[in-house]
């Protein structure tokens, strides 16, 4: 009897010790997230999205593309608003993209590179403004 107890005490401090030393939820950043926006024209500003702070993803990436005017594509460019308020078109200027889907792991389409955390950006056209893109961030 005093075996079982003994057994069974030291396996509830056992279960104690395992409980405490547990990780804790992990703040590990998400998966990237995808958003979708109306780009502007030339130099313009469509949708205004933030850039995710739970995601992995440090770049914007263009993942789809659709130009609203014609069947082939559009030139785009990522734009970021900086601390003043005034937007800038990033440095790799606007790229080509057919109408259709894009691979995240293609840097063709990584419109901005090393974007901080709650950065507001657009994407703009600069064919004509109205189109529609996915971006993942």
């Amino acid at each position: 009897m005093k075996r079982a107890i003994a057994a069974g005490a030291f396996a509830l401090v056992s279960a104690a010790t395992c409980l405490v030393l547990a990780p804790t939820a992990s703040a590990a950043p998400n998966a990237c997230v995808t958003s979708t926006l109306t780009t502007g024209g030339y130099e313009g500003v469509g949708t205004i999205v933030r850039k995710s702070s739970t995601s992995s993803c440090g770049d914007l990436n263009l993942t789809y593309s659709d130009d609203s005017t014609s069947p082939y594509g559009d030139y785009y460019a990522g734009r970021l608003r900086n601390s003043s308020g005034v937007w800038h078109t990033c440095s790799k200027g606007y790229v080509w993209a057919s109408d259709g889907s894009h691979s995240v792991n293609d840097s063709t389409y990584w419109l901005c590179t090393d974007v901080n955390d709650n950065t507001p950006f657009t994407v703009a056209s600069q064919l004509d403004g109205g189109d529609t893109v996915r971006i993942t961030h």
